[in-house]
């Protein structure tokens, strides 16, 4: 699940061209939700059906909406990231103008596909934002037992425009991408962004996991009481709306969201006779 990593695809998302395109990890809903701001699809998928953004085939970890520029999700560490190169390559030989962006965690930068796809996207000057989201676990393992090195420390030693920040803030992450973006413009290289943020629930499911002792419920709590919805939700009754108006919005979503959960529940599996459509070999 995303919650507690919302701002950070969101910010990124709002700072790219809707011509951009992104590719995700297994935890991706709010990167789905962020880019193509659709939830029939998504929920479709959710249960499997052949409405579904993948015809039900995908499920939770692999969505992918190519109309909207979600190229894909892979469930395989850092799997994603040498992909993007090749979206970008494809961008630069074409001479598209676009930028893809590909989100991982801090465990993907343990893996040699993270620093070749690096390596190589500096080297070929490819047009990729590479973005952190780091929770501070691979799993259940802390960090610092994990890695001998500062991710965004390392990351500079190839020249390229850096930004490491705690914040979920989106409109903090919308100018940190923004800029970013900028750079590569104008350095015709790629840029990487780190963000520290703090995974609400357990590794895989929905459920909390403080009582597995590798991790604490302060720590949440000192995370939530900057969660990006509150963020959001208290800018802009600073900015002048009412709560009504506000709580109205809420409302609104929340329909959207409960009438594509119906529809996905009344909605049909896909064919037995379809069962090896749609598959490579």
């Amino acid at each position: 699940m995303s919650m507690g990593e919302e701002g950070i695809v969101v910010g990124v998302c709002h700072a790219l061209e809707p011509e951009d395109q992104v590719l995700g990890t297994y935890r991706s809903h709010a990167l789905y939700l962020a880019k193509t701001g659709e939830t029939d699809s998504f929920f479709e998928e959710m249960y499997g059906k052949e409405a579904g953004c993948a015809k039900g085939r995908a499920g939770s970890m692999h969505l992918c909406a190519p109309e909207h520029g979600l190229i894909c999700c892979s469930a395989i560490v850092a799997s994603s990231i040498p992909v993007a190169l090749g979206a970008a390559f494809a961008h630069k030989y074409k001479g598209t103008g676009r930028k893809v962006a590909v989100f991982f965690g801090d465990g993907a930068t343990e893996e040699g596909a993270f620093w070749e796809s690096l390596n190589t996207a500096c080297l070929m000057k490819l047009p990729v934002l590479f973005v952190c989201e780091n929770n501070q676990y691979a799993i259940h393992v802390h960090i610092r037992d994990r890695q001998a090195y500062d991710i965004p420390e390392a990351v500079r030693h190839f020249g390229i425009y850096v930004h490491s920040s705690e914040t979920t803030d989106p409109e903090v992450v919308h100018q940190v991408a923004a800029d970013a973006l900028k750079s590569m413009d104008r350095t015709d290289m790629p840029a990487f962004l780190h963000f520290r943020y703090h995974r609400y629930l357990e590794h895989v499911g929905v459920q909390e996991d403080y009582c597995a002792g590798y991790r604490c419920k302060e720590d949440f709590m000192a995370y939530y009481d900057a969660d990006p919805f509150k963020i959001q939700r208290g800018r802009l009754l600073a900015n002048g709306l009412k709560l009504a108006e506000v709580e109205a919005m809420e409302r609104e979503i929340d329909t959207t969201i409960e009438r594509s959960i119906n529809r996905a529940k009344q909605s049909c599996f896909a064919e037995e006779s379809t069962l090896l459509e749609h598959v490579f070999a």
